[in-house]
């Protein structure tokens, strides 16, 4: 106890052995020694108000002046709350902290008994297997992660990172010098030496493989967060981003990957991962199976329900309502993390959930549906399982019940197996969602009947994106009308959006006749599949002729063939805007 004691009779803090450890001012100093002889009083908290008043004086309210003092202290660790209702140190101002009571941390109780930092890092000696080896590294992804956190939220402030980058160093050479010592392999640090990962490199990995291990809410994936991990500086921030993008080591070697998901800003955020063959040979090296991530069109070739639909176009290729954009907007904010966490406040879903929403999509044909799903699949990142519904009776008579089920049993198993999250996509669903029939029933209506129970069933019980294509909403039944969180209506496009259809669809290298006009194009009514059609007809017809020349009679006589024809039943992709 000579360290405690020499500490609490120190006339000159300076002096005291202990000032170098605690990397604080002179005045933060005499603070902890105050609170230090409180304690040894029995008094285990402390009012700010009273100690700042005692130390600096209450005259002109000169014990202020102690406030940015103790909130140093907190954020270097030696001090911590003892409030029922903590505070955010990072985010409290100053004067927030002065009715309120504080008390010493065990890691300053544990320097002042000990009168050095280092009892606090393991003894140098042999590692006795893989996992304490893993949990020395997970220690050193703390001290990082600790010193990313001072960074970012106290600019004034710098001795905080000096006692933790002391410790850190201190770390590092106990671990290097610890595998030295160890005979058996360590299979971490033979992947390392394998991959000839630099050591921001292996910071990175750490960061990722304790994500794995953790499963921590406060996630390490994102790019700024790891680049801030490893970084001092914004010149260090810049130059470390090419260690995540494509064609770096990491990347390029296949050791991590990444998915790419649309914030709600408008933005890409990118969230990395260990790849499956890497991961699992860190975690269980003693196992010679190899798991890989299977891939959806690996499985899809063994099913007849499906087709895999990997989407080209984004939500800002395709034309649409203000109404319709802001409705699928709101849907992408449900993977902010603001957002997520409100919903689970409040109960409305569960933490692990991802994105959970049934959706209608109604309108005549042509006016964009399938591909507005396709478009919202490829703003997620995901992709699409599509099924046509019209086939269903003719596939499946006389087993209704048994392969209605079987269309998301199938898709379930999928999804499990690839462990991915696809959308399911179910075009003309008008064969599923149409009203029931009531009354004297043949064979056929209670067969069609059941058949819309176990649908009915399936949509309620559906967890994750269900996209559901009809022309007329008004056909549909009731109970099923309910099941759907959001029935979004596709209408024919007024003048001014087939203007800017015409304007995107065109040929853009074509020639053009002098009396050609988009606006006159634009006056006839049609969708964004018709003006498709019309386009790459009227294309076809122009391209044989020796002088090639794009005139408006062309595209009428194209348009006036298509209004005269029948299309109504056609299926339609939709339309795009580039």
């Amino acid at each position: 106890m000579k360290s405690v004691i020499e500490f609490l009779e120190a006339k000159d803090i300076t002096k005291n052995e202990l000032f170098l450890h605690l990397k604080c001012s002179e005045d933060e100093a005499q603070i902890l020694q105050y609170i230090t002889q409180k304690y040894m009083q029995g008094e285990d908290d402390v009012l700010v108000l009273e100690f700042l008043q005692d130390l600096f004086g209450e005259e002109e309210y000169l014990y202020l002046k102690g406030l940015e003092f103790v909130k140093n202290l907190l954020e270097l660790g030696w001090l911590h709350q003892q409030s029922f209702t903590p505070l955010k140190v990072s985010e409290v101002t100053p004067l927030e902290l002065l009715n309120t009571t504080v008390g010493l941390t065990p890691s300053f109780l544990k320097l002042l008994q000990e009168g050095t930092l280092e009892a606090d890092l393991p003894d140098i000696k042999p590692y006795a297997d893989h996992l304490e080896y893993l949990q020395d590294q997970f220690f050193r992804i703390e001290l990082y992660q600790k010193m990313s956190v001072i960074r970012q939220n106290v600019h004034e402030h710098s001795l905080g990172i000096d006692r933790i980058q002391t410790k850190l160093k201190l770390l590092e050479k106990r671990i290097e010098e610890r595998v030295k010592q160890t005979s058996q392999t360590l299979v971490l640090d033979k992947f390392f030496k394998q991959k000839k990962l630099s050591n921001l490199e292996q910071i990175i990995f750490l960061a990722l493989l304790r994500e794995e291990y953790s499963a921590s809410e406060e996630s390490l994936r994102d790019m700024n967060s790891l680049i801030e991990l490893i970084s001092l500086d914004e010149y260090e921030r810049i130059k470390n981003r090419s260690l995540l993008e494509d064609g770096s080591h990491l990347l390029s070697s296949g050791i991590i990957d990444y998915e790419e998901m649309l914030n709600p800003f408008g933005g890409i955020s990118r969230s990395f991962y260990i790849v499956d063959d890497v991961l699992q040979s860190i975690i269980h090296p003693n196992k010679n199976k190899k798991v890989r991530r299977l891939k959806l069109n690996a499985l899809i070739e063994e099913q007849d329900i499906f087709e895999l639909v990997e989407p080209e176009s984004s939500l800002d290729d395709v034309v649409l309502s203000k109404q319709t954009q802001q409705t699928l907007e709101n849907i992408l904010k449900q993977l902010d993390k603001n957002v997520v966490n409100r919903l689970v406040e409040w109960g409305i879903k569960d933490k692990k959930s991802g994105i959970d929403a049934r959706i209608i999509f109604y309108g005549a044909p042509g006016t964009g549906k399938t591909l507005t799903a396709y478009s919202l699949a490829k703003s997620l990142k995901r992709q699409v399982l599509a099924f046509d519904c019209s086939k269903i009776l003719s596939m499946y008579v006389g087993e209704s019940e048994k392969n209605v089920r079987k269309i998301f049993d199938t898709f379930y198993e999928l999804s499990t197996k690839t462990k991915s999250d696809p959308i399911l996509l179910l075009n003309e669903a008008d064969q599923f969602l149409g009203t029931r029939t009531t009354g004297g029933l043949s064979g056929a209506d209670q067969t069609y009947n059941q058949m819309q129970n176990i649908f009915l069933e399936q949509i309620e019980n559906f967890k994750g994106i269900l996209i559901a294509t009809t022309n007329l909403l008004e056909n549909i039944d009731k109970a099923f009308s309910r099941r759907f969180d959001y029935k979004i209506e596709f209408k024919k496009p007024n003048k001014e959006q087939r203007q800017k259809l015409w304007e995107l669809m065109l040929p853009k290298n074509a020639p053009y006749s002098d009396d050609f006009s988009i606006e006159k194009l634009s006056e006839y009514n049609l969708t964004g599949g018709q003006i498709n059609i019309i386009v790459k007809n009227t294309a076809y017809k122009v391209a044989v002729r020796e002088e090639a020349i794009f005139s408006l009679k062309d595209f009428i006589e194209e348009i006036k063939k298509e209004k005269d024809a029948s299309f109504e039943d056609e299926k339609s992709m939709g339309f795009l805007s580039k």
